[in-house]
C-alpha cells in the first residue's frame, strides 16, 4: 500500500511539474530581431524597447520572452530574443495595443531590421535557463 500511495504522490508531482514548465515544443517561435538604430533617436528608442519587452512579458501568457540587449560595441545596434509559445500567441502579440504603439512610433527611429527565426537546439534546457535567474 506504502509503494501504491508513493507512486501516486510522485505521479502527481511529475504532472504538476509538467503543468508549471514553459512549452518547449517545435511549435513555438524563436526569433532575433536584429535592429540598427538611428544614432539621433537611440534613447528614445531604447525606451520603447524596454516598455514593449516588460509589458509583453508580464501581461501576455503566450510571450516567453521579449529580452532587448544593445551591443556594446556598436550601441546602435540592438538585437531582442523572442521566444512565444506559439504561432497564436505572436499573433496575439503583435496586436496588442502595447506592440502597436512600440511598432508605430519606432518607425522613423529603425535604420535596419532583420527578423532571424531560429531553430532551438536544446529545448530541454530553455525551464533551466530561465529558472536560473534570480529576482
Amino acid at each position: 500500500m506504502k509503494k501504491i500511495i508513493t507512486l501516486l504522490l510522485l505521479l502527481t508531482g511529475i504532472a504538476v511539474q509538467a503543468q508549471s514548465t514553459p512549452q518547449t515544443d517545435s511549435t513555438m517561435i524563436i526569433r532575433i530581431s536584429e535592429i540598427e538604430v538611428y544614432p539621433e533617436y537611440l534613447a528614445e528608442y531604447l525606451e520603447f524597447a524596454h516598455n514593449v519587452g516588460a509589458t509583453s512579458v508580464k501581461e501576455e501568457p503566450g510571450v516567453i520572452c521579449i529580452y532587448p540587449m544593445q551591443q556594446l560595441r556598436n550601441d546602435c545596434q540592438i538585437r531582442i530574443l523572442e521566444i512565444y509559445a506559439s504561432p497564436e500567441a505572436y499573433q496575439h502579440h503583435i496586436q496588442t495595443p502595447h506592440f502597436q504603439t512600440y511598432k508605430q512610433g519606432t518607425l522613423h527611429m529603425v535604420k535596419s531590421l532583420d527578423l532571424v527565426d531560429m531553430h532551438q537546439m536544446a529545448p530541454e534546457c530553455l525551464p533551466l535557463i530561465f529558472n536560473k535567474v534570480k529576482p
